[in-house]
């Protein structure tokens, strides 16, 4: 009897190989048929979540305090920005101009001040008290990514639901849990095209063909497997085998479809405009972002980090401790200053808003920047501020966002929050609400129990004109 696994191995040995995106196929089947249909009820079709990793200090960005007491008052001056009232850091002259925009919500909190938990708690949603410190490994127990989520209630088509740019966080060896798809399975996986660095693996996805076999080849191959599996199918009666269908099909329309490899791409851009947003790493992603929701990808995470050239130390550099050695031991307010902080990112926010506006495509964009935390508010012997949970500032704009607004407010310190407190939890629904999922959906993890996508109540107060 001609089983499947024998007709895998031969025709791996032909190059089939190349139709996977290997974390796709090689998944268990998710047999979760039934989708909760909702009436929309938010603007955004896609979402860009800027992922400042390290956890950005409010107290130099957004929500200044030159009034409080020497050690915790800035180094750094208030800026007026378009909308009357309304300062942020001289350091950030481009997104002032952006503010009419923008909502800055003040009063984010959670009460963890360790990286793995708090990058776990605010790319989930979730609070996980198990995770290992200082490395906990992502594993199919994890509750889901924003992305995946959204992925899970995405129609699949030949372009990815969820990509993860330019690297996924991780370091020494690891990937953060909280960052790909966890229970949903590999299926709902964000779509990863480098590994980070630090991580010994492959790219988990690749939209490049292996040498010697091009879309000809490739279009024939999948015709040659699709005979040979519909030959052996009464035998594919096992779970690991189940709906194996499906993900080749979604890895073949991804290898094969023009759109996904375009939207990789920068080359087809104005000089001028790649100058706008800045050629590096920070203004690149930002510009891919745009691209790739232009082309229907749903929710794009940039994670924001550094490679230090000195010695290939991966560093979230808005942690900004001070004292790094791969970074020359600069205070932390040097970091802030340095291309890899403030600079670019003034230069690629401030570029995004001006492009998703002339393109027409804010109203229907959502753009949320934030990170795990804030910092501390005193001063630290580095010149640096140190973890701090309790308060931090966010970002939001398009997707039906109101622009032009505070929510919120922290004390006289930039400690906790003063007015109008906000939860993780509710900064994720309030995300859903704009991309028209409510937060009462449901997923199901492998034993098949329910949890909703959020536990927090959509702000609503940050919607309408």
């Amino acid at each position: 009897m001609f089983h499947r696994r024998d007709a895998m191995m031969r025709l791996g040995q032909m190059g089939l190989g190349a139709l996977t995106l290997p974390q796709l196929l090689r998944a268990e089947s998710d047999q979760r048929a039934t989708r909760a249909i909702t009436k929309r009820s938010g603007k955004a079709k896609a979402a860009i979540l800027v992922y400042l990793w390290g956890g950005p200090p409010q107290h130099d960005t957004l929500d200044l305090k030159p009034n409080a007491p020497e050690g915790i008052r800035g180094l750094f001056e208030p800026i007026d920005s378009v909308v009357p009232g309304i300062q942020v850091c001289e350091h950030l002259p481009q997104i002032a101009k952006h503010t009419d925009k923008m909502a800055i919500i003040r009063s984010l909190t959670h009460p963890s001040n360790n990286h793995e938990p708090s990058v776990y708690h605010t790319l989930t949603g979730r609070v996980n008290n198990t995770l290992a410190v200082p490395r906990n490994a992502r594993n199919r127990r994890d509750f889901p990514t924003l992305g995946s989520i959204v992925g899970y209630f995405s129609p699949q088509s030949g372009i990815p639901a969820s990509v993860t740019i330019p690297r996924p966080i991780g370091h020494d060896g690891v990937v953060y849990s909280g960052t790909h798809a966890g229970f949903l399975g590999p299926k709902y996986d964000p779509i990863e095209t480098q590994p980070p660095a630090e991580v010994n693996e492959k790219a988990p996805h690749s939209f490049d063909l292996p040498p010697g076999v091009d879309e000809h080849r490739l279009q024939l191959r999948y015709g040659l497997l699709n005979t040979v599996e519909s030959i052996d199918r009464e035998m594919q009666r096992q779970k690991a085998t189940r709906g194996l269908d499906s993900y080749r099909e979604q890895a073949f329309r991804m290898l094969t479809s023009p759109e996904a490899k375009r939207a990789f791409r920068l080359d087809g851009e104005s000089e001028k405009l790649r100058d706008r947003y800045g050629r590096n790493e920070y203004g690149e992603c930002f510009l891919m972002a745009r691209r790739l929701v232009e082309s229907g990808v749903r929710l794009v995470t940039f994670t924001w980090y550094y490679v230090a050239p000195k010695d290939g130390n991966v560093l979230n550099v808005w942690d900004n401790h001070g004292g790094t050695g791969s970074i020359g031991g600069i205070t932390g307010y040097q970091m802030l200053k340095e291309n890899y902080c403030l600079p670019s990112l003034d230069q690629g926010f401030s570029a995004l808003m001006e492009d998703l506006s002339e393109r027409g495509m804010l109203d229907d964009t959502l753009v949320a920047m934030y990170g795990e935390f804030g910092r501390t508010p005193k001063i630290n012997p580095n010149k640096g501020r140190d973890h701090w949970g309790a308060c931090q500032s966010v970002v939001l704009a398009g997707g039906g966002i109101r622009g032009g607004q505070v929510y919120g407010s922290s004390d006289e310190h930039g400690a906790y929050p003063k007015t109008k407190p906000v939860s993780v939890e509710d900064l994720h629904a309030t995300m859903f609400h704009s991309l028209g999922l409510s937060p009462e959906l449901e997923i199901h993890d492998n034993e098949n129990r329910p949890y909703r996508i959020s536990e927090g109540q959509p702000i609503l107060d940050l919607f309408g004109a």
